[in-house]
């Protein structure tokens, strides 16, 4: 199977395009698409063997559930079987964006979508392109990061092709994604509720609206049914090997290029002058900027036939967390 790929209008998605790749679902097929964290890889959530495709495409394992993508809360509804004030109270603060509610589901919901469990993953995304595709097929999409298990997840087309190509179907090339991680997951079936995976909404914005939120940092691989995307301790990582590093431990740069290693390094702040032999990229010094290119760096690093990327880590804060938690399952060996 060769992968089509169709550019898009990221702003203005063309309606031609949106129904093509409606028909590809409609049939049975995945199709991949920009969100407005990453690249999702797109199935019709209601069909058993479709679903099923997403596993082997990816190679995921079948105890880690999928997300179920709708175009509104209304629809939100339709796949949950409880509507809390809570669901209620997020939906409308954050929905559509990058926010995954986790509600007990409906029986329509199959059950390889949630790993056998009974509750399922769903958010509103915001892009026009993944919108747009949600209402042009008019079914909810079971929608994971398009990219192989455990591997970095797709900021840009080129990415998705990297590990999908001839595995998938359809490519809607709408250029990069804005936001550069996953959806923040909040677990809503607990009291107090729990995040399980942080993201592009912050704790603190979460806390607003729900008070109290416990956390669940990751579980273990063999878990029999893991309660959200975003667990597996190795998760979001690229082929070169990651280490991380605190900013007093630069010293180790020194001591791989003494080993004749090839290095990558990734840092927030202008170090001056490097050795040659290292190749440096800079991220803003801003949790948002930096979520925005971090993806996008480590693909561009992971192509260039390095020896290992060491990435120094960003403050230990609530705003970063989301990035720290990136970062250690990549290094995660």
């Amino acid at each position: 199977m060769k992968t089509r790929v169709l550019l898009i209008d990221a702003t203005s998605p063309e309606a031609e395009i949106l129904a093509e790749a409606a028909r590809v679902m409609q049939r049975g097929g995945l199709v991949a698409f920009p969100t407005e964290t990453v690249y999702g890889l797109g199935a019709n959530a209601l069909d058993t063997s479709a679903v099923a495709r997403i596993f082997v495409a990816k190679g995921r394992p079948a105890n880690n559930p999928l997300i179920v993508h709708v175009p509104s809360a209304v629809e939100a509804q339709k796949v949950a079987v409880e509507w809390s004030l809570s669901a209620a109270g997020l939906a409308q603060r954050f929905w559509p964006g990058p926010l995954t509610l986790v509600m007990r589901k409906h029986s329509s919901i199959p059950a390889n979508i949630t790993a056998n469990g009974p509750t399922v993953a769903v958010r509103v995304p915001a892009h026009p392109v993944a919108l747009g595709l949600l209402r042009a097929a008019a079914m909810p999409l079971a929608a994971p990061s398009a990219n192989r298990s455990t591997e970095l997840s797709p900021t840009r087309a080129e990415h998705v092709l990297r590990g999908l190509d001839g595995r998938i179907d359809l490519l809607l090339d709408g250029g990069p994604t804005a936001g550069g991680i996953e959806s923040t997951v909040v677990d809503l079936t607990t009291v107090p509720p729990r995040l399980l995976r942080p993201g592009l909404v912050s704790v603190a914005e979460l806390e607003s609206v729900l008070g109290t939120l416990t956390r669940i940092e990751s579980v273990s691989q063999t878990e029999r049914v893991l309660p959200s995307p975003g667990l597996l301790p190795r998760h979001y990582a690229p082929r070169t090997p990651v280490e991380c590093i605190e900013s007093r431990e630069e010293m180790r740069l020194a001591n791989l290029l003494r080993e004749g290693r090839r290095i990558g390094w990734v840092t927030f702040s202008d170090p001056g002058a490097v050795p040659s032999g290292i190749l440096l990229r800079i991220l803003p010094a801003d949790p948002v900027g930096y979520a925005a290119g971090l993806y996008a760096v480590l693909h561009e690093l992971d192509a260039a036939g390095l020896d290992r990327i060491l990435v120094t880590l960003p403050p230990d804060t609530d705003a970063w967390h989301a990035v720290r938690d990136r970062l250690r399952r990549a290094a995660e060996k």
